[in-house]
């Protein structure tokens, strides 16, 4: 098996699993629907293929947190584009200033296309809607050969500079994991409506995922270790 990652970072990424009507939320982290689709459309597949869609949503899917954000709402106004009536206001969710590193796991044929299609997309990339584009490229790294949990264990942290200068203390850091389950963690893994079958606009359809949550430790870059002060030192100078 290879695994694809992906740095998604912005300013604004939006993530909604069970969005409706005029309330728009938004989960703490990527959806693997939000990401096969942001793949598909990157591979110029239509929204009603379901035939090309399908060996997308059989990857593994896997996100880090590297960068939690902070979540902030808006609220939005529109107006018919025919009669001009006002739409209903509607209220939306958002992560602000977050970074993760999402993970797919499968064959090295499929994630080597979708690798190059992130670098020469169809459909330009954006993080979960469309107001809310990339700050850097999407696409990390295609790693040959791996798993899932050891590729998000060994990926560099991704975080913003003025971020990790919080934890320049730290040797390493302790990320959350948010990941597929294997086939024997299914009776401890939650379940969740994100596993996309179609993304024909006049009928979405998903079912269901398994999910467990998990950490890795992986080793901060930006560590560094300041001389311990003791105000007792001057004295020991004194009276030796």
């Amino acid at each position: 098996m290879s695994v694809l990652t992906l740095r998604l970072g912005g300013p604004l990424q939006s993530w909604g699993a069970s969005a409706r009507f005029t309330r728009r939320t938004t989960e703490s982290a990527p959806t693997k629907s939000g990401v096969i689709g942001m793949l598909a459309a990157a591979a110029g597949i239509e929204r009603g293929d379901d035939d090309r869609l399908e060996p997308l949503a059989a990857l593994r899917f896997g996100v880090r947190i590297d960068q939690p954000g902070t979540r902030v709402r808006d609220f939005q106004t529109a107006h018919h584009g025919v009669t001009g009536k006002s739409m209903p206001l509607s209220e939306r969710f958002y992560l602000a200033d977050a970074v993760f590193v999402a993970a797919l796991e499968g064959d090295h044929p499929l994630l080597t296309e979708l690798h190059a299609a992130l670098r020469a997309p169809v459909y330009a990339p954006f993080l979960g809607r469309r107001s809310c584009p990339p700050s850097l490229p999407v696409e990390l790294h295609l790693h040959d050969h791996g798993d899932l949990q050891d590729v998000l264990r060994e990926e560099p942290w991704q975080a913003s500079p003025w971020y990790r200068k919080q934890y320049r203390g730290q040797d390493e850091v302790e990320l959350t994991v948010l990941r597929e389950a294997d086939e024997h963690e299914q009776n401890a893994a939650d379940t969740l409506r994100d596993q996309p079958l179609s993304f024909a606009a006049e009928h979405r359809r998903h079912t269901l995922r398994t999910q467990v949550t998990c950490s890795v430790r992986i080793p901060n870059p930006s560590a560094r270790h300041l001389p311990r002060h003791d105000p007792f030192d001057a004295l020991d100078e004194e009276s030796a």
